[in-house]
C-alpha cells in the first residue's frame, strides 16, 4: 500500500502563507488521487481540497477555493496544498489521504471522508489573529 506523510506545518500570523507537503511512497502506481483534510479541536475532520494523480483535475471546498492550490509533482510523488490569505479558522491539524479505488472514477474526485484511504499522520497549522 501507499505511505503517505504530511509536512510544513507551523504558526503563521493572519494574512500570511503556508505550504504544505504530502509525499508519497510504496505502492504509488496504484494512488489514483490525493486529497486533503483538516480537523480543527472539537470538530470534524473535513475537506479541503483533492487532486487527481495525474495532476489535471482538482477540487476544492468552497471557504478555501479562492486562497489554496492543490499541486503535483511528479518527479518526487509529492502533492501540495498552498495556503495564502490564512485566518484563525484555518487551524486545524491537516491530512493527506488517498482515494479508495472504489471511489475513484475518471473526472471524479470524492470530498467525503469514507472515500479516503491510508491517511497520514496530520500537520499542524496554526494561524494567530
Amino acid at each position: 500500500q501507499v505511505q503517505l506523510v504530511e509536512s510544513g506545518g507551523g504558526l503563521v500570523q493572519a494574512g500570511g502563507s503556508l505550504r504544505l507537503s504530502c509525499a508519497a511512497s510504496g505502492r504509488t502506481l496504484g494512488v489514483d488521487g490525493v486529497g486533503w483534510f483538516r480537523q480543527a479541536p472539537g470538530k470534524e475532520r473535513e475537506f479541503v481540497a483533492a487532486i487527481s494523480w495525474a495532476g489535471t483535475t482538482t477540487l476544492y471546498a468552497d471557504d478555501v477555493k479562492a486562497r489554496f492550490t492543490i499541486s503535483k509533482d511528479s518527479a518526487k510523488n509529492t502533492v501540495y496544498l498552498q495556503m495564502s490569505s490564512l485566518k484563525p479558522e484555518d487551524t486545524a491539524v491537516y491530512f493527506c489521504a488517498a482515494f479508495k479505488p472504489a471511489y475513484s472514477h475518471p473526472g471524479y474526485l470524492p470530498r467525503a471522508r469514507y472515500a479516503y484511504e491510508n491517511w497520514g499522520q496530520g500537520t499542524q497549522v496554526t494561524v494567530s489573529s
